[in-house]
């Protein structure tokens, strides 16, 4: 990641091709619900994305954030996997955005260029319709998270970001937020205030349960909806 950053700070990037992602293929072998469909970590996000919309009997468009207590627990693998589970269900259109403003990763695993998007939607400094990507995956779609601003946590303050999602909630069916890790930082308690509900990330004999029911307890009291936590680690992963 250290090399995305560097490219970044040289070179500004410049707005998507919404098209330049279709021949693309997902490659990326932690893509599991993919790349091994039937493995146990493929069943375990599906699991998954069936709980989620045990929660949601209506059918309405969600906003889904996911998150960890510390970083390298597997938040951008859990958010990929998770939107490919509810991107099974016919007619199902699913929009992944990178919200982490610190330590992107989704255009990495979908071997997609570094393009302008989250950050600069939030600025109000790119037209929606130009930040959307679209994937090899019909319905499966992605904002990157665009430059990294100094202060991520005062780009994300306000209600731009609110309105925004539901902006998105009218052309998806999920819209699947990855973020950095709660337990430290600011801004996944500020996005998780805004989205329908949180899935949280542990990885199994790494994550201290302190941590876990910490980062638990911070994002309920800023006005998180935690809906589950999704365990990593158990299948060998």
């Amino acid at each position: 990641m250290g090399l995305l950053r560097r490219t970044r700070e040289i070179q500004p990037l410049v707005p998507p091709d919404p098209e330049e992602g279709v021949g693309v293929p997902l490659q990326a072998e932690e893509l599991v619900v993919l790349q091994r469909p039937r493995s146990e970590q493929a069943e375990q996000f599906r699991r998954l994305a069936s709980s989620l919309e045990a929660l949601n009997p209506d059918g309405a468009p969600r906003t889904v954030m996911v998150t960890s207590s510390v970083e390298g627990e597997g938040v951008t693998v859990a958010a990929l996997n998770l939107g490919l589970a509810f991107r099974e269900r016919p007619r199902r259109r699913v929009l992944m955005v990178d919200a982490n403003l610190r330590k992107p990763g989704i255009e990495r695993y979908l071997d997609l260029p570094l393009r302008q998007g989250f950050s600069e939607l939030v600025r109000d400094e790119l037209r929606l319709d130009k930040a959307i990507r679209k994937t090899s995956i019909e319905g499966f779609d992605v904002i990157g998270a665009g430059e990294l601003p100094t202060n991520p946590a005062q780009v994300l303050r306000g209600d731009r970001v609110r309105t925004l999602l539901g902006r998105l909630k009218q052309s998806y069916d999920y819209v699947v937020l990855d973020t950095p890790p709660a337990h430290t930082l600011t801004e996944p308690h500020l996005l998780g205030a805004v989205c329908d509900g949180i899935v949280q990330v542990v990885r199994l004999r790494t994550t201290p349960r302190h941590l876990v029911e910490e980062t638990s307890s911070q994002l309920e009291s800023m006005g998180g909806n935690l809906l589950g936590v999704c365990l990593l680690g158990a299948f060998g992963e």
